[in-house]
């Protein structure tokens, strides 16, 4: 796999400007306070599908052999990654069929089935479902399509880090959430081409660190996962991203999954946003390193706003909890 360029990130948002709008950069007095810090947040939850990945999907579907068009995609994912294929496969005219873990978010799996894809459930987790994907695609003959190991999926993602640092090229703290690491490894690409000295810094759930792992020992590890958090929910790590990461990353935190809950009500309460598990990480990670942040501009990534009602109601519980006590 060939690692992309910054000339393919360019490409990347000259083919998806026509199918995505740009989001917003916006800041929040409260977050500010919060941080004591000049925080944005990027708002990848305005995306169609709610979540970042839908950039990479529709570079990459876009550009499709009209034979892997016919053939048909296939997919696996928590959710975001799988609603990215089907959407792009819908604008395309391509046959989608997404392998997603039997417990999978219901509001996912319904936008998928919405967009017309197939969904089709197997196993307990992520891993296991894209095993049973790969099988799948090996007996059918579909294009598989790859939650990281994907160089235009990588470089459609690095498209909303190009647009933070064009409303914002003096940033100095770019927060970015990783699960397989496709968002991340897409930053340290734009950063290290626009501005080197920003600071990128990761962050993982300690429930799911597969990522972190390989990142810390130089090499793909597996790590149990167990977090809430569908977008961070991997066990495994891809080559493509920690390739990019382990040269151009200097900086991953773990948080835990009470850190992400208390960050998921933060994010409703203090920014009037909408986020999810991954989505809400970065502000995890934000209040976890506070004190070497303040006083900084610092860009919070929020990937995604697709939100189980169950685990809003889990967030929203332990912050009024906290504010009673």
């Amino acid at each position: 796999m060939q690692i992309p360029t910054f000339q393919d990130v360019l490409r990347a948002r000259q083919q998806i400007a026509s199918y995505l709008p740009r989001t917003p950069l916006y800041s929040y007095p409260a977050l500010n306070e919060l941080l004591a810090a000049q925080v944005y947040v990027k708002h990848e939850n305005y995306q169609p599908v709610g979540a970042f990945k839908v950039r990479g999907g529709v570079n990459l579907i876009a550009r499709l052999t009209p034979e892997e068009r016919a053939r048909g995609v296939i997919a696996a994912s928590t959710g975001n990654h799988g609603q990215s294929v089907a959407y792009a496969a819908r604008l395309f005219g391509v046959k989608a069929r997404i392998v997603v873990p039997e417990g999978a978010n219901p509001g996912k799996v319904a936008a998928m089935r919405g967009m017309g894809a197939e969904v089709i459930f197997h196993g307990p987790t992520y891993d296991e479902a894209k095993s049973y994907c790969e099988e799948l695609a090996r007996q059918h003959g579909y294009r598989y399509i790859h939650s990281g190991d994907e160089p235009l999926l990588i470089a459609g993602v690095a498209t909303l880090t190009l647009e933070i640092l064009e409303d914002c090229p003096d940033l100095e703290v770019l927060i970015v959430p990783i699960g397989g690491g496709s968002g991340a490894a897409g930053a340290c690409l734009v950063a290290h081409t626009l501005n080197p000295g920003l600071r990128v810094i990761g962050v993982q759930s300690e429930a799911a660190p597969a990522a972190y792992e390989s990142w810390r020992q130089r090499r793909l590890v597996t790590a149990p996962n167990r977090t809430l958090a569908e977008g961070l929910a991997t066990g495994v790590s891809f080559a493509l991203p920690q390739q990019i990461l382990q040269d151009l990353l200097r900086e991953f935190v773990l948080v835990s999954d009470e850190e992400i809950l208390r960050a998921i009500a933060w994010m409703a309460e203090l920014a009037h946003t909408l986020a999810e598990g991954a989505g809400a990480a970065a502000l995890a990670a934000a209040y976890r390193l506070r004190d070497e942040l303040q006083g900084k501009k610092v860009a919070l990534v929020c990937s995604g706003g697709n939100v189980s009602l169950e685990q809003l109601q889990r967030a929203l519980a332990l912050r009024l909890q906290e504010r009673n006590q």
